[in-house]
């Protein structure tokens, strides 16, 4: 949730980076997989490049938009070793399209300064809040990948085309765990260490925190259910979706309606 401000930097790596993002977007389906493979691989270099630029410029900024655009990387480099070990993941498309409009949106909302009596510690906290969001982005994005391939198997499509429905459903809760583990400490670490963390401000009940904790007890229900009720398929889809619905909304939604419906920068 920290991010450099927009400077000339950052603003011409985002275009370039999200055109790179637009060619396997727009004509992957008319590219060789090595081909798009490669031009995926260089978007997702580029975007690297404006996270490194936004974590490492002098004056860090937060915002809803930098966060999305951080998520969508990691969920892009969740993609890029899944596919060295699953080659028949297909979803480039969809997440180079993800790509390039976080890309764009972060250019256009880059966010507030952070204060500079915040502590250090608050961006390994960050962090982890982050790393929770790339997770469960990528929880969402194989429990899509596996509802289609329950639609394809239902129109009896090749049981071969792409990865197996069991092996997509173990890859959704392997990342679905993960990312609960790390929004439970990023949670713990709000709760224990508000006050240093956010400057003398301690543990607020504020959007952030309610919808935080629904989203934690959400999937703390699903992770419950899948071990003591088997849910799976549909049930566990629905519930994934609601859990990270509202952890959107719990960072990135609350910033939105600040920054840019209300139009306050804290």
């Amino acid at each position: 949730m920290i991010l450099a401000s927009a400077t000339e930097l950052t603003v011409l790596l985002s275009g370039i980076a999200a055109l790179a993002y637009a060619v396997p977007a727009i004509s992957g389906h008319r590219m060789s997989p090595s081909s798009a493979h490669l031009a995926l691989l260089v978007a997702w270099l580029l975007h690297a490049a404006v996270v490194a630029a936004g974590l490492l410029g002098q004056t860090p900024r937060f915002g809803f938009a930098p966060a999305l655009s951080i998520t969508a990387w990691l969920v892009l480099t969740v993609y890029a070793v899944e596919s060295q070990r699953f080659p028949q993941l297909r979803a480039r498309w969809a997440l180079s399209g993800l790509g390039a409009a976080a890309l764009l949106l972060a250019v256009a909302f880059p966010g507030s300064p952070l204060h500079e009596s915040t502590s250090p510690w608050l961006a390994l906290h960050s962090a982890l809040g982050l790393a929770s969001y790339g997770l469960f982005a990528a929880a969402v994005v194989h429990a899509w990948l596996m509802t289609r391939a329950e639609k394809q198997i239902r129109l009896a499509a090749d049981p071969n085309a792409g990865i197996p429905l069991l092996t997509l459903e173990r890859l959704t809760f392997r990342f679905v765990l993960s990312g609960f583990v790390l929004l439970t400490a990023t949670l713990l670490a709000g709760w224990l260490f508000g006050e240093r963390l956010y400057g003398g401000v301690g543990w607020k009940w504020d959007h952030k925190t309610i919808f935080s904790l629904l989203a934690w007890l959400t999937f703390a229900c699903l992770l419950l259910g899948r071990q003591r009720f088997g849910w799976r398929g549909r049930k566990a889809v629905r519930v994934l979706y609601a859990g990270a619905m509202m952890l959107l909304l719990a960072y990135a939604g609350s910033r939105f309606v600040l920054e840019v419906i209300l139009g306050r920068a804290t």
